[in-house]
């Protein structure tokens, strides 16, 4: 199979040509050549772009996700770091629950205010003692 132009990776992959760009200098992918002055890439690149895109969901790093591959472009995954990654999404997944759950009883709460509803000010103590976590941060860790 010939190689791809950008457009047709982009097209094909779904990503913007920057997004290409970035991963090309984070060394997540490389292009293969050029013609004139718009990058090759062979056509394995769209099933690599494809577990990136699959890492980035689960919500590694990109960081994380280029360590998933080994010098010569293959993917090298730690099942250990895949179980920590399920268990993490389990642990997040529960507390969304809870958080889900507290709003919906907030809406309807028949409470003057919330503020005088005991469900929100236990979901406000929880957040203020970082038990739930804001996405993006790590929730601080019972000793």
């Amino acid at each position: 199979m010939t190689d791809l132009d950008i457009a047709e990776v982009v097209q094909r992959a779904g990503v913007p040509a920057s997004t290409l760009r970035f991963y090309e200098e984070k060394g997540l992918i490389a292009a293969s050549g050029r013609r004139g002055l718009r990058r090759q890439y062979d056509p394995a690149v769209l099933e690599r772009l494809a577990l990136i895109a699959l890492g980035r969901t689960a919500g590694f790093s990109l960081d994380e996700i280029a360590r998933m591959f080994a010098p010569d472009g293959q993917p090298r995954i730690d099942r250990q770091v895949l179980a920590d990654k399920a268990a993490e999404l389990d642990r997040r997944i529960r507390e969304l629950g809870v958080l889900r759950d507290s709003l919906r009883h907030a809406a309807a709460c028949p409470a003057p205010s919330h503020m005088e509803c005991p469900t929100f000010r236990r979901l406000l103590d929880a957040a203020a003692s970082g038990a739930v976590a804001v996405p993006g941060k790590q929730a601080p860790r019972s000793p």
